[in-house]
């Protein structure tokens, strides 16, 4: 079967190659990513996933910003041209083969460790009912003879993979609890590791430290009150600090991303979250809409293991009788994106309404959100014992 599938690589990767010009490279700059396509809208285009620096790209068209990139003889993406670098040096395989896995554990995390031929791309996804995470390797080959686990492990409960195309790997593990804590993806030299986060010891909210980020700041005011004309930026600042000073009431250990009208790239922002490495994070911003007659207040999430946080604040945020606006999914908000922990964006409610504009002004309104998020955390937490 493996002499099958090498065959059937050697032929498409002849194929492939002679049917396009390819330029071969490697991943470079802070934070690259793939996109699905062409789209964009104001959160930018839709992301696929965020890739390591070195990881091997093949580029088969240039279209404006971005670059075509072939991640396996039938499947493409696109590479912001920023973080591509050419390199005429390497010399490409028409395959690549796994090797043997390690799986691992430590006092914070299990980690899955897997032996490749080359640092090559890949995507992950968030599973439920059961809960796993789902890594595709592409260009990859199984050539994987054995899994060694060892007792140390607390998170990992099952791994195994399978061969879905003949240049696809997939990784599957099966995970000990329901919730989602988060999980990192990353090379050591050639081998691809899956860092997976361990549910905390302890659920009590005391126990836990939460990242807290004010939306917009400095240059970026962010949208505007329909009538009063405030700033975005001021008003998540001021709820933000509100949060913090409720959490520590509770001596949550916290961070926050701005305390001031500082200006903060998303980027930069995703980083110093990262550095941190909070138990989730918690960011704060205001809703607009060209009709003034939306209003209410919303939850929003990217990653499915991620939504039960999101839907316990959206709950209580509803009893401050905020019309519902809902709990939005699959969202493509740059601090929605990150696996490496659970995060919640609470849009609190609309500045282009009447209505919500006036209790976002209203300093005891600031303190009844602070204390509804609170609550939401603590039911989340509490739903897990």
């Amino acid at each position: 079967m493996i002499r099958f599938l090498m065959f059937f690589a050697v032929f498409l990767f002849s194929f492939f190659t002679k049917a396009q010009s390819v330029i071969i490279g490697r991943t470079t700059g802070t934070l690259p990513h793939l996109e699905y396509g062409l789209g964009a809208d104001r959160l930018g285009g839709a992301k696929m996933t965020y890739l390591d620096t070195n990881v091997l790209i093949r580029v088969v068209d240039s279209i404006e910003d971005k670059y075509k990139v072939a991640l396996t003889a039938s499947r493409h993406a696109y590479l912001p041209k920023r973080f591509f670098k050419a390199d005429n040096v390497i010399k490409p395989k028409p395959f690549y083969l796994t090797g043997s896995w390690m799986v691992r554990g430590d006092e914070q995390y299990d980690y899955v460790s897997i032996s490749l031929d080359e640092r090559l791309p890949y995507k992950s996804e968030q599973q439920i009912n059961p809960s796993r995470i789902v890594v595709d390797i592409f260009g990859a080959t199984s050539n994987t003879n054995w899994i060694t686990q060892r007792l140390t492990v607390k998170e990992v409960k099952n791994v195994w993979y399978e061969q879905i195309d003949n240049d696809v790997f997939r990784v599957n593990i099966d995970l000990s609890h329901e919730q989602h804590w988060g999980y990192s993806i990353y090379y050591e030299g050639k081998r691809l590791t899956i860092r997976i986060k361990h549910q905390p010891a302890s659920l009590k909210l005391k126990n836990l430290k939460i990242a807290i980020d004010a939306g917009h700041g400095g240059e970026n005011n962010g949208a505007t009150g329909i009538t009063s004309k405030i700033k975005e930026k001021d008003y998540t600042l001021l709820f933000a600090k509100q949060l913090e000073q409720a959490l520590r009431c509770q001596k949550v250990k916290t961070f926050m991303t701005r305390e001031k009208d500082t200006s903060l790239s998303m980027n930069e922002r995703m980083l110093m979250i990262k550095k941190e490495d909070p138990d989730f994070l918690i960011s704060i911003h205001l809703n607009s809409s060209s009709k003034d007659s939306i209003k209410g207040v919303s939850t929003y999430y990217r990653h499915i293991g991620f939504r039960p946080l999101t839907q316990f604040i959206l709950t209580e945020m509803l009893k401050l009788k905020l019309d519902n606006f809902g709990n939005i999914g699959s969202f493509n908000f740059t601090l929605n994106a990150p696996t490496d922990y659970p995060n919640c964006l609470v849009e609190v409610a609309f500045l282009s309404n009447k209505e919500d504009e006036q209790r976002i002004m209203n300093p005891k309104f600031h303190k009844e959100v602070a204390t509804q998020i609170t609550k939401g955390i603590k039911n989340w937490l509490k739903s897990m014992r």
